[in-house]
């Protein structure tokens, strides 16, 4: 199945929510964890028993794993590995962009199945030309995978760039028009995502991409289910709302983080 299909799938059996697995320090210590990579390792163990078969999409943060060295790398590997194939859709948040044969060893590291970190999908920068991600899809299309593209986060600093006007389109709606163009056709939805942020206010560009729209800002960061009611209107069947403190903050019970992400859900699904 495509990650389209089956991300369409994992969000009628669990509910829309992505849980974003985030261990920064502060976090670690409210859990009563050491800052170290045993306290990583721990922290992990736990999203793994709380989450896998639970959620539909879990979201770990390579950049808080990578800050351990290479022993926090082999916790991020395995615990993707322990995630994978529990029902549970692991979108690697790595925000990866290059050009050439560095795009394409990037793809390989983490879209090919048979790569030791490799995930359901990840995310991407397109802001070196939306055409330096084609290694990206190309490796995503061979195995399954999806793509999730950067196009409106809410960063204060992203209207830069995102704004930024390209012709007769801003440069996020010309990133969301191509994204349009590779789902053409797709049933029931295509596997070539966009990443758009809850607390941006509201969207000039059109949203209709026929993929998956990973909203990031949901809960703790301040969006709300009003915002996203709002800003995707008829696409927000598309939309999977990721939050992490929101639900992480109930831990380390794992039954705690289960039922917190059972409230977000059921929340979402009420909308």
């Amino acid at each position: 199945m495509s990650f389209g299909s089956r991300a369409r799938a994992a969000m009628a059996a669990y509910g829309p929510a992505c849980v974003g697995i985030d261990p920064h320090s502060s976090l670690l210590a409210e859990w009563g964890l050491p800052d170290d990579v045993e306290g990583l390792d721990r922290f992990a163990t736990i999203c793994v028993e709380a989450f896998a078969g639970k959620v539909a999409f879990v979201k770990p943060q390579s950049a808080f794993f990578e800050r351990f060295g290479a022993r926090g790398v082999v916790v991020l590997e395995r615990t993707i590995q322990d995630l994978r194939h529990t029902g549970s859709l692991v979108v690697l948040d790595v925000k990866r962009g290059d050009i050439g044969s560095t795009a394409a060893a990037y793809a390989d590291a983490y879209l090919d199945e048979d790569a030791p970190m490799a995930a359901d999908a990840i995310t991407v920068n397109p802001f070196l030309g939306f055409g330096s991600l084609q290694p990206f899809f190309d490796v995503a299309a061979k195995n399954d995978a999806g793509v999730f593209v950067l196009a409106l986060t809410s960063n204060k600093e992203g209207p830069e760039v995102q704004h930024a006007v390209n012709g007769d389109r801003t440069v996020a709606g010309d990133v969301l028009a191509q994204l349009a163009a590779l789902n053409a056709d797709a049933f029931p939805m295509g596997s070539f995502g966009a990443v758009v942020g809850a607390t941006i206010g509201d969207a000039a560009e059109d949203l209709a991409i026929n993929g998956p729209l990973l909203v990031p800002g949901f809960g703790a960061q301040g969006g709300t289910v009003d915002d996203i009611r709002r800003l995707f209107g008829s696409v927000i069947d598309n939309v999977i709302p990721s939050t992490s403190r929101g639900v992480l903050s109930a831990g380390p019970d794992v039954q705690a983080l289960r039922d917190s992400v059972a409230r977000v859900n059921a929340e979402l699904v009420g909308s």
